[in-house]
Parts: C-alpha cells; sequence; structure tokens
C-alpha cells in the first residue's frame, strides 16, 4: 500500500519532465484588466484582452453607470462599487454607459 504514493509521484515526476523537455507550452494565464469610471469616463477607454480574461470596471463616480454592449452583455456598476465580466469569446465590440451615452469604450478580445 505504501508503493501507491511513491509510484503515483514517480509518475507525477515523468510527466512533469516530459512536458518540460518536449516543448510543450505553458498554459496562459487569465488576467483582470482593470477599468476606471472617473468624471463620467472609461479609462482606459481602448483595451486588448484575451479570451478568458475578467475586465474589471471600478466606478469611483457618485452615481451608477454601465459597461454595456449593444447586442450582449451589460454590467452595472452602482455608485462606489466594483464589478466584472469575463471574456468568453474572440471579439472586437464597443461599449457604452446606458445612462450616459456619451461614456465609450472599446475591447478587443484575442484567442488565447
Amino acid at each position: 500500500m505504501r508503493r501507491e504514493p511513491i509510484l503515483a509521484t514517480r509518475r507525477l515526476r515523468i510527466s512533469l519532465a516530459l512536458a518540460l523537455t518536449t516543448g510543450t507550452p505553458a498554459p496562459v494565464q487569465a488576467e483582470t484588466i482593470q477599468v476606471t469610471i472617473e468624471k463620467l469616463g472609461f479609462s482606459p477607454a481602448n483595451i486588448e484582452a484575451r479570451v478568458g480574461d475578467t475586465i474589471m470596471w471600478v466606478n469611483k463616480d457618485v452615481f451608477a453607470h454601465t459597461a454595456t454592449e449593444k447586442n450582449g452583455w451589460e454590467v452595472m456598476l452602482p455608485p462606489k462599487k466594483s464589478a466584472s465580466l469575463t471574456l468568453q469569446k474572440a471579439e472586437s465590440v464597443d461599449y457604452f454607459c446606458r445612462f450616459h451615452p456619451n461614456m465609450k469604450g472599446h475591447v478587443t478580445v484575442v484567442s488565447p
């Protein structure tokens, strides 16, 4: 019974060694990209991200905003709060605040 953990450990070490020596690429880690909302603007207004990344909007204004994509997602942002969205597909979209349509942003999502 003691041999099971030892064998499993050896197999894991061999698998890791093979992955390292065969040039298997390391998985890409998802990132969180922060967009600040302040004085009726998104900053940065244009961002580039990968599928699986998360955009976190931080609303520093004293009134509510949204991050709204016309034919897709909408993120509600209460005053002095934050909210996020994990990007699911490669696309290039414009978004805006439904309450303040002059607030505009753009996100380009690429495959990892």
